[in-house]
């Protein structure tokens, strides 16, 4: 677990700030989006900080192997992945890169490199037109979307403004009107329909439009990055941060993308800060891109961002996104658990900010970032639900359950409310399938994704959450799933920590309440999850409910009826086409637990639901092109319900040390599991093979001041809020009674 740039400003105590910016006549080149006084000489301060010296060396090397290559500026033919898209990223890569180093280090020959590529870009861009690879994105010109021509900008232009006073009046008036200016005037008045959408690609957009407004002393692109084309304000950077972010920095499409438009949030806010400070733009919506930068670190597990909806299960705090963020987060606040962040990605960015990080990481200030159980709640005014991150503890190891109780996402979004993923024991135990995509790999539709991103990781059998009559919520119309769910409650503390959460609307109908409650209990390693949903349907119906998870089948309580010589499938469309069933079975009142083991430790699942009928199987079915990774699953279903409770209950136990060949625990502590209803409580008892039994009692009343009580044998047990958990002794009476 991680121990607890852009190049903008003097973000060092001994340098002088930049002067507010201000239109001045197009031949005066002096840099505005870096303060070329803190960058001069900072490469002989770079020995005396190892992260510092490190990043100095990692761009030398890949801009001088970029300069013995020779200027590349190919005509746009490949998708994503493909030979020029790929040459065009490691351009902007180089040019960006190349100005650091001048900057740095005074080298003349990177200026020349970058003058030389970007006179290539003047004679190549204005005869481009619409990328001959576009699909269904709205097109770019050096790129198949017109998003990776937004990011092209946001590098480029930083790379030039580095290098742009050296430079004759004659070549940065070339590059200013055949390169910047009309890539920006593409990116804006000519895409109206991305540039003033609410959405990161709109906010990458809004951020290169508005550097460039800045660097070529244009305040009217400048106007229109901050409030629209039409600079009323319902649209561009600010409205954006008004509508795309909670007021926790909390995402609109999940934790994935937050790490993907963090990086234009941040640069553009660093870049407004520099030159308009007037703006008090790290102040704006109570200091929301610092909030965000924050928020991005807790959404992750070991570093990796918890993979909800178009997500990339392989992304990290490890990215450029996050080093530029952390860099300029730090430059802001100074918050030392930050450095820590830095200490753990092991890379700084080569501006003053990412020499301010390396220089307090070697004089020991960073603190451990205080991971936490934290509800992130979503919407503008954090009114439509939201994550809920129950940790227990901030190690490497420690278990941490989330919650998805979140809005759809917009386009990028999946239809799977109230959905849940549980990380032990460093392993993400009950998945998230993420996006069906491989990233920038050609051979595989150009690095798009895929059309099974549709049929499968978008539908709602694909998550850990309820499915109704084999249908996905809101029919898999991400534009009519405007209904969001409701937080009834989050508990982050004591020895029962909860998520309970409401949805209705996914389901014409239909209401969904679901309660996650994650269990200590003395002696075992990782908590336990409690897992109890509550439907509500008024009319009988097919009810399932899947637990993807990773791991390898070990045993069944009950008898498995398998599927030996033929691979059915589940269904016929919504998901269910790709789910390959290769067992059923249906459990008794004391037998329904499946146990599976990953990396060492074993997991038994238990249900205490009546009538429900096991079905274990694979997903990848129906996929002639084996786009679909393999990934086990369980699904509770019960069929002809009106209403139900589906219980269950996730037990982590024992252990297998394959070097030592020897397995201890691998039999659950659990002896019993059981359900019943008392007024409006749900009362679960756990009957431990030790004799002892666990109680926990879940109203319906979620208010946390109201009283309530149980009589379990001959003792009463009262408490507040919606849950209470009691542990009976060996010795204690049969549980019974009554709540009032």
């Amino acid at each position: 677990m991680i121990a607890r740039t852009f190049f903008l400003g003097a973000s060092l105590a001994a340098l002088t700030p930049l002067p507010a910016f201000a239109a001045t006549p197009a031949d005066d080149a002096h840099p505005v989006l870096t303060d070329s006084a803190a960058l001069s000489g900072l490469g002989a301060q770079a020995e005396r900080y190892p992260l510092f010296a490190a990043e100095l060396a990692r761009v030398r090397k890949s801009v001088d192997a970029a300069m013995k290559a020779g200027i590349d500026v190919p005509v746009p033919r490949d998708p994503g992945g493909g030979a020029t898209h790929e040459q065009h990223k490691r351009n902007y890569m180089a040019l960006y890169g190349a100005g650091l180093l001048y900057r740095v280090t005074g080298d003349r020959r990177y200026v020349d490199y970058a003058r030389d590529m970007l006179l290539a870009y003047a004679k190549l861009y204005p005869g481009l037109g619409p990328h001959p690879a576009a699909a269904n994105e709205a097109a770019g010109r050096l790129f198949w979307q017109s998003l990776n021509d937004s990011v092209w900008l946001v590098y480029g232009i930083q790379g030039y403004d580095a290098v742009r006073d050296a430079l004759t009046p004659q070549d940065h008036r070339t590059i200013d009107e055949q390169v910047f200016r009309r890539m920006a005037t593409f990116l804006s008045t000519g895409s109206p329909k991305v540039f003033d959408r609410i959405h990161n690609h709109a906010t990458w957009a809004n951020a290169g439009v508005g550097m460039t407004g800045y660097v070529l002393r244009d305040q009217d692109l400048v106007d229109k990055a901050l409030k629209g084309l039409d600079k009323s304000g319902k649209a561009g950077f600010l409205r954006q941060l008004d509508l795309l972010f909670s007021p926790d920095g909390y995402y609109a499409e999940g934790p994935y993308y937050q790490r993907y438009a963090l990086q234009p949030f941040v640069i553009f806010a660093a870049a407004i800060d520099a030159n308009e400070p007037q703006r008090r733009i790290f102040e704006y919506r109570d200091g929301v891109v610092l909030k965000a930068i924050r928020t991005s670190i807790q959404s992750t597990y070991d570093g990796y961002f918890f993979p909800f909806n178009d997500a990339m299960p392989d992304k990290s705090l490890k990215t450029e996104e996050l080093y530029q963020a952390v860099a300029i987060g730090y430059a802001k606040t100074h918050d030392p658990a930050l450095l820590s962040i830095a200490q753990w990605q092991g890379r700084t960015v080569l501006t003053p900010k990412g020499l301010e990080v390396a220089r307090d990481l070697a004089a020991g200030k960073a603190k451990p970032f205080p991971f936490a159980s934290v509800l992130l709640r979503d919407g503008p005014d954090g009114n439509d639900g939201g994550i809920a991150v129950l940790r227990d503890g901030a190690g490497a190891k420690d278990q941490v359950l989330v919650a998805k109780n979140t809005a759809q996402g917009m386009g990028h979004g999946h239809f799977d409310r109230l959905n849940w993923i549980l990380y032990d024991n460093g392993q993400a135990i009950v998945t998230d399938y993420g996006a069906a995509r491989f990233l920038n790999i050609e051979a595989k539709d150009g690095g798009r994704y895929l059309p099974e991103n549709e049929s499968w990781a978008k539908q709602t059998v694909a998550h850990n959450t309820l499915v109704v009559d084999e249908g996905s919520q809101f029919g898999a119309d991400w534009k009519s799933a405007t209904a969001t769910p409701r937080q009834l409650w989050f508990n982050g503390e004591g020895p029962a920590k909860a998520s309970i959460a409401e949805m209705a609307g996914a389901y014409p109908g239909v209401t969904i309440r679901r309660a996650l409650v994650q269990l200590s209990v003395e002696g075992a390693k990782s908590p336990l999850v409690l897992d109890l949903l509550r439907v509500k349907g008024g009319k009988a119906a097919r009810y399932d409910l899947p637990l993807h998870y990773a791991g390898h089948l070990i045993d069944t309580g009950f008898a498995l009826k398998s599927n030996l010589t033929a691979r059915p499938v589940l269904g016929k469309a919504n998901g269910y086409q790709h789910m390959w069933v290769d067992a059923t079975g249906t459990p008794g009142a004391d037998d329904g637990v499946v146990t599976w083991i990953e990396d060492g430790r074993f997991y038994s699942y238990r249900v205490a639901t009546p009538g429900v009928t096991m079905i274990l199987g694979e997903s990848g079915a129906n996929d002639p092109r084996f786009n679909l990774r393999r990934e086990p699953f369980i699904v509770q279903r019960l069929d002809g319900a009106r209403d139900a409770a589906f219980v269950s209950l996730l037990e982590p136990h024992g252990r297998y040390d394959a070097s030592a060949e020897t397995t201890t625990g691998s039999e659950s502590a659990v002896r019993s599991f059981t359900h019943r209803r008392e007024g409006d409580v749900d009362v679960v008892t756990i009957g431990w093979r030790s004799g002892a039994s666990t109680v926990v009692a879940v109203s319906e009343d979620t208010d946390p001041a109201h009283a309530h009580s149980l009589v379990l044998g001959e003792a009463t047990q009262s408490w507040k809020g919606p849950i209470g958990r009691f542990d009976l002794p060996k010795t204690g009476p049969k549980t019974g009674g009554k709540s009032k």
